[in-house]
Parts: structure tokens; C-alpha cells; sequence
């Protein structure tokens, strides 16, 4: 069995972390590590972590990008899979993600990812954010496409070998959005891009602040804009951070 490290960044994510990290404390097999990598919480956030067994890690500066990247140095197993805080998975995660990249012609997977709340499971947003792994680089890389490119968001849990992702550069530090997209076209010589036909469960708390309509209009066209080669920073002025 792989041994995976599970990147976990945070900011201000005590309402969320506890239950994402009792949820990986019921992983069979356990995952290598659990790193929790902190961008300057004002809550519990961190607290939050080391009661939960988890290595908390300090970034020097905040950012998704930045802050998986310093979890992948100090990462020390096989495999490298990035969680978002709000995220729950399988408890089989680690074999599932060890049989993956057992075959050598893929290079990074995610799973599918379910946003769900409180009060409602959102079907709709789900199935296009789905579909859009598929579209996106089908309509604006088609080339790549039939290379195997698939686009893989931050919700759907993504993994890779630690080599393969030290070797292409890791994500783009300056990226404030989008970053996992750019990954994928990074791993792609190394290898497929999958997404598997399992599930993870995520927090669907942006889409209950927006609502579904405004939350799939959004999506859609921030990944046409990526499509036609918007900056990241235009990019993130339409996706406010959410806690």
C-alpha cells in the first residue's frame, strides 16, 4: 500500500476541520500523515488540529497555492492528495488512491464531488461541476483532451505521486484561482488525468450563499474566461472567499 499524505490548507476553517479530520481518523487503511497547513487563522483553526492528531504546519503567507505547496515539502510520503477542509471522504480513500496510481499511465486523480448542506443535497450544481471536468478541456484544449487532460477542481480531492509533483513545480504560487486546473496541465506528460467514479462530500456553502443559478453561472463562466486565458486575478474578483 502507497503511503499518502493528506494536505489539508486552512483559513479560519474551525467550523469545518474538526469533522473533515474525524472523518480521516476512520480512514482503512490510515493515511502516511495528515498535515494541516494554517494561513494565518484568527479562530481555533489550529488548536483544532493538533487535538485532532494532525501536524500543523505555520505558513509564512496565505494562499491555497502557496500553502499546499509548503505541505507538499514537508510531506514525506509516496503520495501527495490535497483536501479542502469542508471535505469529507471515503474511508477508503487511501486504497482507492493507491490502486489508481498503481497504473503508471495515469498521473493524477480527483473524485466526484457531491456539495451538500444542512437542509439539501444540490443535485444540479453537482452534475455540471461534474460535467465540466469533461467540457472544459474538451471545448478550450481539445488537443490535450485526447491526451488524457481532464480539469480537477479543489473539492474533488485531488492526488499524484510527490515525484511527478515536485518534478513539474507544484502549483503556481501566484495563483489565487484555478490552480488545480493548472496542475492538471502541468501532470499531464506525466501521465492521464482521472476522475474516478466514486464520491466525496462537500460543503455546499458558497452555492447556499449565492444560490444555485448564480453559484453554476459563476462556475461556468469563470472556466470560459480560464478557457480563453483570463488572468487569475480577474478571475478571483467573481469568487469571494466563503467561510
Amino acid at each position: 500500500m502507497s503511503r499518502v499524505s493528506i494536505i489539508i490548507p486552512t483559513l479560519n476553517e474551525a467550523t469545518s476541520l474538526g469533522r473533515t479530520l474525524r472523518c480521516l481518523s476512520l480512514l482503512d487503511p490510515p493515511a502516511w500523515e495528515i498535515l494541516v497547513v494554517d494561513g494565518g487563522s484568527q479562530d481555533e483553526t489550529v488548536a483544532i488540529a493538533k487535538t485532532n492528531s494532525a501536524l500543523a504546519i505555520i505558513s509564512e503567507q496565505s494562499g491555497r497555492s502557496i500553502q499546499m505547496n509548503r505541505g507538499a515539502e514537508v510531506a514525506t510520503g509516496d503520495i501527495l492528495c490535497f483536501l479542502h477542509a469542508d471535505t469529507l471522504v471515503p474511508d477508503d480513500l487511501v486504497a482507492v488512491i493507491s490502486k489508481t496510481l498503481a497504473n503508471s499511465a495515469i498521473a493524477c486523480g480527483g473524485f466526484i464531488s457531491l456539495m451538500t448542506g444542512t437542509e439539501t443535497t444540490r443535485w444540479g450544481v453537482s452534475l455540471h461541476n461534474y460535467l465540466k471536468t469533461y467540457y472544459a478541456p474538451f471545448l478550450f484544449r481539445p488537443h490535450l483532451y485526447f491526451k488524457g487532460l481532464r480539469l480537477l477542481f479543489g473539492d474533488q480531492v485531488m492526488f499524484c505521486r510527490r515525484g511527478d509533483f515536485q518534478d513539474c513545480g507544484g502549483f503556481d504560487p501566484t495563483l489565487s484561482i484555478m490552480e488545480e486546473a493548472d496542475l492538471c496541465l502541468k501532470l499531464l506528460p506525466y501521465g492521464r488525468i482521472r476522475q474516478l467514479n466514486r464520491v466525496v462530500q462537500s460543503s455546499d456553502r458558497r452555492v447556499a450563499k449565492w444560490g444555485s443559478m448564480k453559484a453554476t453561472a459563476i462556475y461556468l463562466y469563470i472556466g470560459c474566461l480560464w478557457g480563453v486565458g483570463a488572468s487569475a486575478t480577474y478571475l478571483k474578483r467573481f469568487y469571494e472567499n466563503i467561510r
